[in-house]
């Protein structure tokens, strides 16, 4: 098979391998579609990942082309949560698989789908309905960590929500919390958004957004943007999805008396705040919460049949955020659009 194999900081290239052989437990995985998420990009050039060689990749649908001793997966369409539970630690035990205190990881602590093949335990497998895509089954991982966010903070129809990063899971969030307009308990009063890119405005105004509720903070002072647009009261729910200290000082600073602000984007670089912005963390006795990655335990309840079932009725269209599809030689290229932001893209996707 061929697959993109990281040996070093810097150092991938396409390769000629064999096909991995499933061990009890797992299947091996036909790769149909793989996103490239933005996560990728510092493991590939920055930091390197946990182990080399390594095949990267976390965000894969395939189909189930062998299988160890789960026959039962043979042929079936399918998707794959990248998170490998060691299902023994106190969160496992509580079926909240996410916060695993050892797990393993597809894509960064073990090969995972930037190749033809890949083998994949069963248990992380979700069957796919017939009308569901391999490409969109490929955005179920970060489709799930955007629902997972938002169900960390539930926002109400009389809150005013503000989603500061406007990057794939920024998008993601504001598409599914216009999803969950549909429903009266869940719709928001009103969301605001604020994003740095012209190209990210075309695509927050295609999924319905006012164009009077986005700001682009290259052109506008957004502190002020949001004092004026929430009359000076803050929003009531703020999500942070760039992972930086004047950002997260924006949330704190927009957001209301007893609000809730949801930390999103991973950091870019360590974090200090002086004593005024952690008094109005006390004074406004502001709700802060941490999410990270997404549930998945074979339950209806769990974000990534949350997530499928809105794929399967037509509610969300994840396809449209696809900026670049690439087969699987030519990978390497999108790696550096994002590396060296090029071009403007949502989300890259390889399709084999």
């Amino acid at each position: 098979m061929k697959a993109w194999v990281l040996t070093d900081i810097g150092e991938i290239r396409l390769e000629a391998l064999d096909k991995p052989v499933p061990g009890p437990g797992e299947v091996l995985m036909e790769v149909k579609a793989a996103g490239i998420c933005g996560s990728d990009i510092p493991r590939i050039y920055q930091t390197g990942a946990h182990v080399h060689p390594l095949i990267p990749g976390h965000e894969f649908s395939g189909i189930v082309a062998g299988t160890g001793a789960e026959t039962e997966w043979l042929g079936k369409r399918v998707g794959v949560f990248p998170l490998i539970p060691c299902k023994s630690c106190a969160p496992c035990l509580q079926g909240d698989y996410e916060m695993c205190r050892h797990y393993n990881y597809l894509g960064s602590r073990r090969d995972g789908g930037f190749a033809e093949y890949v083998c994949v335990p069963a248990s992380n497998l979700v069957q796919l309905p017939d009308n569901v895509s391999y490409e969109e089954a490929a955005m179920l991982e970060p489709m799930a960590v955007a629902v997972h966010a938002m169900r960390r903070v539930q926002p109400g129809n009389s809150d005013t929500v503000a989603i500061c990063g406007m990057g794939t899971i920024g998008l993601l969030l504001l598409m599914f919390l216009l999803e969950a307009g549909i429903k009266e308990e869940l719709r928001p009063r009103r969301i605001l958004v604020v994003g740095n890119k012209e190209f990210q405005k075309q695509e927050v105004l295609k999924l319905g957004l006012p164009e009077d509720c986005w700001c682009d903070s290259r052109k506008q002072n957004a502190d002020d943007w949001l004092e004026e647009q929430t009359g000076g009261s803050g929003a009531d729910v703020f999500f942070e999805c760039v992972g930086k200290q004047e950002t997260l000082i924006r949330a704190v600073n927009h957001t209301s008396a007893g609000g809730r602000i949801c930390l999103v984007g991973n950091p870019a670089s360590d974090m200090s705040l002086e004593r005024d912005v952690y008094w109005k963390i006390l004074r406004n006795q502001l709700t802060m919460t941490g999410t990270w990655n997404s549930s998945f335990c074979h339950k209806e309840t769990d974000d990534w049949h949350y997530v499928l079932d809105r794929l399967a009725r037509k509610r969300i269209n994840p396809g449209g955020l696809v900026t670049h599809r690439l087969p699987l030689g030519e990978l390497d290229r999108g790696f550096r659009i994002m590396r060296d932001k090029s071009e403007d893209y949502v989300k890259i996707m390889g399709i084999l």
